[in-house]
């Protein structure tokens, strides 16, 4: 058997009621050239059975035995097997369009300059979209070229890692995936992006992702929004930060506050704050004063480093607009982190 052009992996645990629609539209893909690793990762309940059947019917699936070590543990069994030149990711509980592996193989095939892609993403069932799903739906569905991703990297994670391809060369020359006690997936693309690879996402919800009560990233502490913040500040601190120049963290509140005490764990002291709200002007935040926005205005000759953190997106773009009309280049001078 030739090598496949794209090995999917795919770890399972106790997925039995929703494994056979990821199964299903999988093989409705239009693209045929791929291959499966199916972890099951210390199952409890019929998932082992469905994918004994799968494989016994599609000679492209493996079925491999797990040690119910957690995700990112299975993840590093799939990609030890995999012998394809692009890992694709799946879960056990999406849907992906018939047309989402034609659609990113072809993508990345023309885009040598891409090293990782994903797509817009649809949640289903609908009835349990609140607004928190609904703002990401909506943000990750209109981010696509790598321009794009680079400027809201540390916002949020740009890519779905439900629907990632990367090229296996460049996967493994990061260094793959890492429990690090927070996301696997932001840890990885973060890594990518600051060794110098370009990300993009793919046009079209070609993956139906699906919310479930139980889902890991609802109750794990690896995806918290600690958990988070801890890898941004990591990679913030190691790749993003310009040597030698002071930090000033707009926003002092529910997002800045976290942020500034994350940063001075990091040995890095913000030497101001900028907010709007009249009644935080000269408190002190981490031995630092908050200053009204005219305080930019009087340090723009000294350039200091600006860190955007703010949770709406409507006031983040006028910040944006507002640092632009001062001269701030985005991401040489400042940085959105939310």
């Amino acid at each position: 058997m030739s090598r496949p052009a794209l090995s999917v992996l795919l770890p399972c645990r106790d997925a039995e009621a929703v494994l056979d629609e990821c199964i299903r539209s999988l093989r409705e893909q239009t693209f045929e050239d791929f291959e499966v690793l199916a972890v099951d990762d210390g199952s409890r309940d019929g998932t082992r059975e469905h994918l004994d059947r799968w494989a016994a019917e599609d000679r492209r699936v493996q079925v491999i035995e797990g040690a119910g070590r957690g995700l990112v543990a299975a993840l590093n069994v799939a990609v030890s097997r995999a012998c394809a030149p692009l890992l694709a990711r799946m879960d056990a509980d999406d849907v992906a369009l018939p047309e989402r592996f034609e659609r990113q193989w072809g993508f990345l095939l023309e885009r040598p300059d891409v090293a990782a892609c994903g797509t817009g993403v649809r949640y289903f069932p609908r009835e349990r979209v609140g607004s928190g799903y609904a703002r990401y739906e909506g943000w990750i569905n209109s981010i696509r070229e790598p321009e794009e991703l680079e400027r809201d990297l540390l916002v949020e994670c740009p890519i779905a890692h439900p629907t990632l391809v990367v090229r296996a060369s460049v996967f493994h020359h990061a260094g793959g995936y890492r429990d690090r006690g927070w996301p696997e997936d932001y840890d990885l693309l973060l890594r990518l992006h600051r060794a110098g690879r370009r990300l993009a996402n793919v046009p079209g919800a070609l993956l139906r992702w699906r919310i479930t009560p139980g889902r890991l990233s609802m109750r794990s502490e690896a995806y918290s929004p600690a958990a988070f913040r801890r890898c941004k500040v990591h990679h913030l601190c190691r790749g993003y930060l310009p040597p030698g120049r002071t930090v000033v963290v707009w926003g002092a509140g529910r997002v800045g506050k976290p942020l500034a005490r994350t940063l001075v764990r990091h040995q890095v002291q913000p030497s101001a704050f900028v907010d709007l709200d009249p009644r935080k002007i000269g408190q002190e935040i981490h031995g630092a004063i908050v200053h009204s926005p005219s305080f930019l205005e009087r340090a723009a000759e000294v350039r200091p480093f600006v860190i955007v953190a703010v949770g709406s997106p409507g006031a983040r773009e006028e910040i944006r607009a507002w640092l632009d009309g001062l001269g701030f280049e985005e991401p040489a001078d400042y940085r959105a982190l939310a």
